[in-house]
This record gives C-alpha cells, sequence and structure tokens, in this order.
C-alpha cells in the first residue's frame, strides 16, 4: 500500500475505534436512568455515577500520549480497548452502588483512547492537512450520540444490564478490526528518553494551561452535558426516555460529527479566530439557557396579570443544536494549536490537554447534581457553564486578542512605547 493508502486506513479505522470508545464511555448517561430509579439515587449521586468513568479516562491520557509517542498508536489503542472489554461484560451483574462505581472506574480507560489516536493519526498527514485529520478522528466524539441511540433500544427490548453485554462484544469486534486496518511507522516514534515528571512539566507554559481552560469548556462541556441531558429531558420536559435520548443527541451527534469540519477550518483560517468565535456563540447560548422556568406577576390597572417565561422543548434543543456546532469546531481548533506549537511532542501535550479536558467532564455532572440539589433549579448547570466561558473568553482576549486583528487574522503591534 502507498504512504496515503495506508494513512487513509489509519484514519478510517481509528476514527471507527473512537466512536466506539466514546458509546463505551458515555453508557451510563442512558442506562443511568433506570440505575438511577433502583437505587434512588440523589442528583448528586447520579452526577458522580455517569462522570466515574470520565475520572479514569482523564487521568490515562497523559501516560497514554506518553506511550503513543514512544511505542507507537497502533499497539497502544488496540491493548487499551482490548482491556475494557471484561469490565464492561461485568457492568450488567452489579447491584448496589459501589459496584458501578469500581466497574465504571475500569470502563473508563476507554475513555483515554483519544490521547493514542489523536497524534497517532496526526502523523500520517501532512502539517497542512493535520488540523482536519485529528478533526475527522475527533468526529468519533459521536459515539455519544450512538450511544443515545443504541442503549434506549435496548433498555426497551430487554432491560438495560443487555446494554454492557452488548457494548462489549460490540468493543471487542471493533479492537479486532482496528487492529487488521491499522498500521505502524517506525519514523512516527519519538525517542524522548524524558520521563512522566518531565512530560508533566510542560504544564508550567503558559500556552499549555490556556488551551487546557479552552478545552475544559469545548470538550469537558460537551462530555458534562452529553451525560446529563437526557435525565435533564426526562426531568424538565416530562419525556419518554426514547424521545429524551434522540433530542439530548441533537446536542451530541453535531458536537461529534461536525469537528471535521471545524479542523478543516482551523487549517484554513487559523486556531485562534476559530477559538474566538466559538468562545463567543457558546456565551450567548448558555446565558439564553441559563434563564429558568419562570412565573411571574405584575399588578396591573386591570388586576394582577401572571407571565411565565421559559424555553420551550423546541427552543431548547435548538440552542443545544447550536451549542453543539460550535463546540465541535472549538475541540477542533484546540488540538490545532497544539499541532502548530508542538510538531514534535504532539502525543504528550494532547494528553495533558485531553486530561484537563476530561477532569472537566468529570467534575461537571457532579456539580450539576449538586447545584440541582441545592437550588432545585435544573438551568443552574448551564449558569455554571456560563461562567466558565466567561474566564475563558477574559483569557482569550488579556493574551491574545489585544494583539490580534481577528477578522483578518494578521498580529498588530502596540505602539513602540507601549510595547512589553
Amino acid at each position: 500500500m502507498s504512504t496515503r493508502s495506508k494513512a487513509l486506513s489509519v484514519l478510517g479505522v481509528s476514527t471507527l475505534s473512537f466512536t466506539v470508545c466514546f458509546m463505551v464511555w458515555m453508557m451510563f448517561g442512558v442506562i443511568g436512568i433506570p440505575i438511577k430509579k433502583t437505587l434512588g439515587l440523589s442528583g448528586a449521586e447520579f452526577g458522580l455515577l455517569t462522570a466515574t468513568p470520565v475520572l479514569t479516562g482523564s487521568l490515562i491520557r497523559v501516560p497514554l500520549g506518553v506511550w503513543t509517542d514512544r511505542f507507537g498508536g497502533r499497539i497502544v489503542l488496540f491493548v487499551t480497548m482490548l482491556l475494557c472489554v471484561v469490565p464492561i461484560w461485568l457492568m450488567s451483574y452489579a447491584t448496589q452502588y459501589w459496584h458501578f462505581l469500581t466497574l465504571g472506574l475500569f470502563v473508563g480507560l476507554a475513555g483515554g483512547s483519544f490521547s493514542v489516536g489523536t497524534p497517532y493519526v496526526a502523523r500520517w498527514f501532512p502539517k497542512n492537512q493535520q488540523g482536519f485529520a485529528m478533526g475527522v478522528f475527533g468526529a468519533g466524539n459521536s459515539g455519544a450520540a450512538v450511544n443515545k441511540f443504541i442503549a434506549p433500544a435496548i433498555i426497551v427490548a430487554a432491560g438495560w444490564t443487555m446494554v454492557p453485554k452488548v457494548y462489549a462484544a460490540i468493543m471487542l469486534g471493533t479492537a479486532i478490526l482496528f487492529w487488521l486496518g491499522s498500521h505502524s511507522d517506525p519514523a512516527h516514534l519519538v525517542q524522548s528518553k524524558a520521563s512522566l515528571a518531565d512530560q508533566l512539566k510542560q504544564l508550567k507554559d503558559p500556552r499549555v494551561l490556556k488551551y487546557c481552560q479552552y478545552y475544559s469548556i469545548v470538550f469537558g462541556g460537551y462530555v458534562g452535558l452529553s451525560l446529563w441531558m437526557v435525565q435533564y429531558y426526562v426531568g424538565e420536559y416530562g419525556l419518554d426516555i426514547r424521545v429524551a435520548a434522540l433530542l439530548a443527541a441533537c446536542f451530541s451527534l453535531p458536537g461529534g460529527v461536525l469537528r471535521a469540519i471545524g479542523g478543516y477550518l482551523s487549517d484554513k483560517h487559523g486556531a485562534h479566530k476559530v477559538t474566538w468565535w466559538v468562545l463567543w456563540v457558546s456565551w450567548i447560548c448558555l446565558f439564553i439557557l441559563s434563564y429558568p422556568q419562570t412565573d411571574f406577576t405584575i399588578n396591573t390597572v386591570n388586576g394582577p396579570r401572571t407571565f411565565h417565561i421559559g424555553l420551550n422543548v423546541y427552543s431548547f434543543t435548538a440552542l443545544m443544536f447550536t451549542l453543539g456546532i460550535a463546540w465541535a469546531f472549538g475541540k477542533a481548533s484546540v488540538f490545532k494549536y497544539i499541532s502548530n506549537d508542538y510538531p514534535t511532542n504532539i502525543g504528550a501535550i494532547s494528553g495533558i490537554v485531553g486530561l484537563a479536558g476530561g477532569m472537566g467532564g468529570f467534575v461537571l455532572p457532579i456539580l450539576f447534581g449538586f447545584l440541582l440539589d441545592l437550588t432545585g433549579v435544573r438551568s443552574s448547570a448551564f449558569m455554571l457553564l456560563y461562567g466558565v466561558v466567561w474566564v475563558s473568553l477574559i483569557w482569550m482576549y488579556t493574551t491574545e486578542v489585544r494583539t490580534r486583528d481577528v477578522i483578518g487574522g494578521e498580529p498588530q503591534l502596540a505602539p513602540v512605547g507601549q510595547r512589553a
């Protein structure tokens, strides 16, 4: 096979594998609803249940990224997928809350596949196509939407315990298919002898910290809401789990599939411009989504009049769809930053940034549940995300926008007397 053919084959099977891994990683977002009802869980307990796999998937990303640089993405991703099969299967036999939390930690290994596949795929393509390639691979985030299509159907047909068994079989078959369709190139290995601690020193770089912050909202927020939205629709609008999952997929599906377009736009217009507009669109959407269902009474000359303000299910879904598109573009643009700034260390840096995003996806569902228990207001989840977007916008403005023409994309130097 030619190098180009190998690159396309690697991209195809890697994207499929990541889609399946992400589907498994988001499993609790659907099966957690009948589990919550059976165990009588609070909002915070449900948030912890859904977030537990995200914790492991986040923490393992840094070492997996480093091992990918050293040993190659093919063997690392294949072994990672195989290690997930048994814990997924055993999930069917869990009966107590701690059983689910413990197995969830092992199932979470699937989430680390992103920091393996990103550098593995990127190194098969020239620099001017890496944003698009990483975007196509990152479209595997749509596994969150696939989960919302498959899991409810299985639950209705055979109960939630059948979902882990089906997912375990799918994971095993995908791992075999990945091995048969992928390739290795010794030239892609990074011969660095740096330890994990040395790799983590990259966190001293202000740019890495900034990219971590960006990714904590565009990916962490995506993961958190993907886990939270089905139960949000059920609780807020009283929908059946199948209808709720279908509408929740209107956020998850574009948030994954359109990542490839975000990669293309980042290649063409630059990571900075795409990320800046992504954050502003997020700010607008979250501002509207934050407003709770409200009834208020005004004393008029004709007596009291009561008004209602709140999003109906259609306008809510439309805003979530828009937010999903914005975050799809943002996830790709952040990694375009990384491929531009750290071309020889993509694995380690993407692992660190992926860790930050994954930790956001772990912490957010727990905070969503805590705020719901504390306030009783479901839209408090969006209020929290609105604040996080503010932090990202301020950080980006102070470090990038003040020295750059966002429309034209060209840096603008300050007058001589004002330069730092």
